[in-house]
């Protein structure tokens, strides 16, 4: 660990809403941060492991992953893959995850096991952005009190909002409870159609509910976008001229800036 240096800022990306783009976000700004030189670990903590695949690693074939740290101790220097893509590592994610929390539940400090598993390797990144299932049990928690912020997308769909109160009640919990330092890292607003009056007035309703939070660079539908994960490719990687590369580029860059 390189001690002298500065400590990885912490992103938890999430909302325990399925199908907003979560994972999408996840991974393609962990992409954006290292095509633009940031060195940038994501850590896969949904059983799914879309984050995993969609950075081309199959976690069958992995020596570890974030359940080995949160569940076994395990050294999460140990459980680092480098990717092909630039300044990007990844933590994979795994199946027993599933089961993870069953298994924590009688732990002392189980809420904390994700940010003691990341303490020792904070110095080796200037990012972490931690995938987070999409629910609000234990996992989640571990990584809304290992992180320093939370980062939500939003899908511009008629529910949008649905499920946002119980999300906000939980980060407002961890904050009381655990984490005090945790914030609001920003609203990524998904699946964007500006010509839809519905799209307007879900923006409207959301920048209501989240005053100068909002990024003012959204994310489109994209063909492109979708079929990146399927190729194991962050969407800069599979199109970079396609409207979904532009808009996570200008997003990763619109989150720098407002870092400095």
């Amino acid at each position: 660990m390189k001690g002298d240096k500065a400590l990885a800022k912490v992103i938890a990306v999430s909302n325990q809403k399925g199908g907003v783009g979560k994972t999408t976000t996840a991974v393609n700004l962990a992409a954006v941060f290292g095509a633009l030189g940031k060195r940038v670990l994501l850590v896969d903590t949904d059983p799914q492991g879309n984050a995993t695949s969609g950075v081309g690693i199959d976690r069958r074939k992995t020596a570890g992953s974030s359940y080995n740290i949160i569940v076994d101790g395990k050294a999460a220097a140990e459980c680092i893959i480098k990717t092909e893509f630039k300044n990007l590592h990844v933590i994979p994610s795994s199946l027993d995850l599933a089961a993870a929390e069953l298994e924590i539940v009688d732990r002392n400090h189980r809420e904390s096991l994700l940010k003691a598993a990341l303490a020792p390797i904070k110095g080796d990144y200037d990012y972490v952005l931690i995938d987070c299932p999409p629910s609000l049990g234990l996992i989640t928690t571990n990584a809304l009190c290992a992180a320093d912020t939370v980062l939500l997308p939003i899908q511009c769909e008629y529910y949008a909002l649905e499920g946002l109160s119980q999300l906000m009640n939980s980060v407002r919990r961890i904050k009381r409870m655990y984490n005090p330092r945790l914030d609001i890292e920003g609203v990524v607003l998904t699946m964007y159609d500006g010509r839809l009056n519905l799209t307007q007035q879900v923006v409207s309703e959301v920048k209501k509910y989240f005053p100068k939070k909002v990024y003012s660079t959204p994310i489109p539908r994209g063909v492109r976008v979708s079929e990146a994960p399927s190729y194991g490719m962050p969407v800069i990687y599979y199109d970079k001229g396609c409207k979904g590369s532009e808009a996570y580029t200008a997003l990763g860059k619109e989150i720098l800036k407002k870092e400095k």
